[in-house]
């Protein structure tokens, strides 16, 4: 883990502050910026505009137009031709006539693909054709933090900031060695950015860590158990459940997560209580009856989910158990906010996210009997999550591209009705039990 430079005012500080800090760190009056998560960047941006000289918006999951007014003529959207990210990219679009649109043509993945290696010309090519002029750095290679923002450096010329994506397990890989020959490309990283920062502030939500407790409290794992964390991501929930079993084996598909979640395991000071491996829920690398019990939260929507649960009942002994949590598409959003019956039918129904052969609905119960998993506990629940969060921004900004443009001035405007009365939040539905492998 790099050592972190030493920042004391750093403490609470607003990511955009943690943000102009490291590139005063760094001697950046401007730098060019690539993101999937605009609202990492959202305060920054807005607060200060002069210090990005190109901006790349690369399949976003979310937009927060007005904090980058600023910044629109110097702004490129690159975005396939379908899925939410094509909305996403539309009401940019709209929003900010002056950016530019570049389109993936027969392009429509989900948030969790590996864009940039499915598209890596096209990457560098937008990228290499941003407007502004970014400082020249002259430093030589090295990986450091600051402000609890981590950054890697490797390259030289003007210089280039990759924000972490989203989910992708690959994340920037494909196009680095291009990008370094051209640009001094910094990489971010840490709990603050990119799909880390997002999970590991829907852990934070109450009623979200009361679902994963409800969950933890059926395995009711001993202190000297062996539990196994599936899909583990930023492991905000594995550094949870160590505080209640032995010890946690946490693993994930996408090496970038899990060495995020390496470091925040060390930081908390968990690091003897969690073994973190990369590893496939539909191919595990652990011998049958490894462990006391297993849990995934939901990862089952994003691959193949009889094969995951296979998986889950081989490593686990007979008598432990088993316990499943995804997202409801069959459920739906509810807004605390007053809305139009036409604006509620649009914004309360769940983006699918869902793979073909991933499970998001209640067929998750019959899925998990048909495994060899017996005395089922369902656990289904309803997390909710405040305006003050990120994973807030998160669901609003995927179903805000639903509704036209008189819609969204109303929805905006209920929305702000409820902030002020003191109860805007949103609900997420989710699906979930837990079950025991037979004994003998």
């Amino acid at each position: 883990m790099p050592s972190e430079t030493p920042n004391a005012g750093a403490h609470g500080a607003s990511l955009a502050d943690r943000l102009a800090g490291l590139w005063d760190h760094l001697g950046l009056d401007a730098a060019h910026v690539a993101t999937q998560m605009p609202g990492s960047l959202a305060g920054f941006a807005a607060a200060h505009p002069a210090r990005i000289a190109g901006l790349l918006f690369h399949e976003p999951v979310g937009c927060e137009p007005a904090a980058f007014a600023a910044v629109a003529a110097r702004l490129t959207v690159l975005a396939g031709d379908g899925g939410t990210s094509s909305q996403i990219a539309g009401v940019i679009a709209a929003a900010l006539p002056d950016s530019r649109r570049r389109v993936l043509e027969d392009y429509a993945q989900p948030g969790w693909a590996d864009h940039v290696r499915d598209r890596t010309d096209a990457v560098v090519d937008a990228l290499r054709d941003l407007p502004g002029t970014p400082s020249v750095l002259t430093r030589a290679a090295e990986s450091g933090a600051h402000a609890g923002i981590s950054y890697d450096i490797r390259g030289s010329g003007p210089a280039l900031v990759l924000f972490p994506l989203f989910l992708a397990p690959t994340q920037w890989d494909a196009a680095l060695p291009r990008l370094a020959a051209h640009f001094t490309v910094i990489r971010l990283g840490g709990a603050h950015l990119g799909g880390v920062s997002l999970l590991e502030d829907r852990a934070s939500s109450p009623s979200y860590r009361g679902m994963f407790g409800t969950l933890l409290d059926i395995l009711d794992p001993g202190p000297a158990d062996h539990i196994l964390d599936v899909g583990t991501g930023s492991g905000a929930l594995a550094r949870i459940a160590a505080r209640r079993a032995g010890h946690v084996t946490a693993c994930d598909i996408n090496p970038y997560m899990v060495r995020e979640g390496a470091d925040l395991a060390t930081s908390a000071g968990l690091s003897d209580r969690i073994t973190f491996r990369e590893a496939d829920a539909g191919h595990l690398p652990f011998a049958d009856a490894s462990f006391d019990h297993a849990y995934s939260v939901t990862v089952l929507e994003e691959c193949d989910a009889d094969r995951a649960l296979a998986e889950l009942f081989r490593v686990v002994k007979p008598g432990g158990r088993v316990g499943v949590i995804v997202r409801a598409i069959d459920g739906r959003h509810v807004f605390s906010a007053d809305l139009p019956d036409a604006i509620r039918a649009k914004v309360e129904v769940v983006p699918p996210m869902v793979s073909p052969g991933g499970v998001a609905d209640a067929s998750l119960y019959r899925r998990m009997r048909a495994a060899g998993l017996v005395d089922l506990v369902p656990c289904p629940a309803m997390p909710s999550f405040d305006n003050g969060s990120g994973f807030w921004r998160f669901v609003v900004g995927r179903l805000e591209p639903r509704l036209s443009a008189e819609e969204l001035a109303v929805f905006r405007a209920d929305l702000a009705t409820a902030d002020a009365e003191g109860k805007l939040f949103v609900t997420f539905p989710h699906h979930g039990a837990v079950g025991t492998k037979p004994a003998g």
